[in-house]
C-alpha cells in the first residue's frame, strides 16, 4: 500500500480551482485507489474529472448555497450533498462548482475498469456503466466508508483487507448496474446500448438541425471515423441517412395535420428550400409530401 498528504497527481485525480483549500490523503492498492479530500476554506472552488478509471464518490458532509455538478448528459443543482453517492465511468467528463456551505469532506475512489483481482469471466471490462448523480446505495456506502478507515489508519500489512474491500466494491457496482454486460462484444464493432440510446435522443432533440459528425461522436466519446462505422453496425445505416430517417418520420406527422403548410413544414424540420424537402422525402417513401397527405385524406 502507498500513502500520501500530498497534491495527487492531476491527470489521474479529479482537480480543484483553487488548488490551496484542498487538503488530500491517498492510498493505493491493487485495482483501487482512494482519496480523502477536504475543502479548509469556504470559498467557492471548480472540479474536474476525466480519466481511465471509474470514479466513485461518497460524500461525508457536502452542502453548497449555490452550484452544479454535470457528467456526460447529466447535471443537477441540489444543495445537500451529504451521505450521497456519485459514478463517473472510465473516460466520462466530470466538472462542476459549488460556494460551500460547510467545509466538504467527501471520499473518491478510483476504480481499474479491468478489474485485476476479479474472476475475468465476470467481464467487469466489458461492462458499460452509466453516470449517476446523487443517490444512495447502502451496501456501496458501507463498503466505501470501510475503504476510507483504511485511509486513515495507515497500518502496513492490511493490503488483503483494503483488495478485498475493492473487490467488493466492484461487485456493489455489477448489482448496481444490472449484472448487465455491453450487449455486443467489443470486436463488434457497434455502439454499445447506452451509447445507442444517447445517438437517438441527441438526434431527436436536434432532428431539425443540421448534424456534424463530430458532434455525434463526441457525446458518446469515439473518434468520428469509429463513430461512423460504430453506428452503421448498430442502425444498419449511415448516421446522415438515419437523420433524413427521423426528419421524414417527423414530417409524416405534421402532414397530417392540414392547417400546416409543406412549405412551413419543410422549414421546421431545418430545409432551406421545399425542393429540398419534397426531394429528401420522395427519396425515403417513394412519394411526395403532397402524395403522402392526399393519401391520409
Amino acid at each position: 500500500m502507498s500513502l500520501t498528504s500530498e497534491n495527487a497527481n492531476a491527470t489521474s485525480s479529479v482537480t480543484f480551482t483553487p488548488s490551496h483549500i484542498v487538503k488530500r490523503r491517498a492510498a493505493a492498492w491493487l485495482g483501487v485507489r482512494a482519496e480523502a479530500i477536504q475543502i479548509t476554506d469556504f470559498q467557492p472552488f471548480d472540479y474536474k474529472f476525466q480519466g481511465p478509471r471509474h470514479l466513485l464518490i461518497a460524500s461525508e458532509r457536502s452542502e453548497r448555497n449555490d452550484g452544479e455538478t454535470q457528467v456526460e448528459g447529466l447535471r443537477s443543482n441540489l444543495r445537500d450533498l451529504t451521505r450521497k453517492l456519485v459514478l463517473i465511468p472510465a473516460n466520462s467528463r466530470f466538472h462542476g462548482w459549488q460556494d460551500p456551505r460547510v467545509l466538504t469532506r467527501v471520499n473518491y475512489f478510483y476504480i481499474d475498469p479491468k478489474g485485476p483481482l476479479l474472476a475475468p469471466e465476470l467481464g467487469f471490462d466489458d461492462m458499460e456503466f452509466e453516470p449517476r448523480l446523487f443517490f444512495f446505495d447502502a451496501a456501496i456506502w458501507e463498503t466505501a466508508r470501510k475503504l476510507k478507515a483504511q485511509i486513515e489508519q495507515q497500518r502496513q500489512g492490511d493490503d488483503r483487507y483494503a483488495e478485498a474491500l475493492g473487490v467488493v466494491l466492484c461487485h456493489e457496482l455489477i448489482r448496481l448496474n444490472g449484472g448487465k454486460l455491453a450487449a455486443e462484444p467489443r470486436t463488434t464493432g457497434g455502439l454499445a446500448p447506452w451509447q445507442k440510446k444517447r445517438v437517438e435522443q441527441y438526434v431527436a432533440k436536434h432532428v431539425s438541425e443540421r448534424l456534424l459528425l463530430s458532434n455525434m461522436a463526441e457525446i458518446v466519446r469515439l473518434s468520428p471515423y469509429h463513430f461512423a462505422h460504430a453506428f452503421k453496425h448498430s442502425f444498419g445505416v449511415p448516421p446522415h441517412r438515419y437523420h433524413m430517417m427521423r426528419r421524414v418520420e417527423e414530417a409524416k406527422t405534421l402532414l397530417a395535420k392540414l392547417d400546416v403548410s409543406i412549405t412551413e413544414i419543410g422549414m421546421r424540420l431545418g430545409f432551406s428550400e421545399t425542393s429540398a424537402f419534397t426531394t429528401g422525402f420522395h427519396k425515403l417513401t417513394g412519394m411526395s409530401p403532397t402524395q403522402y397527405r392526399r393519401a391520409l385524406e
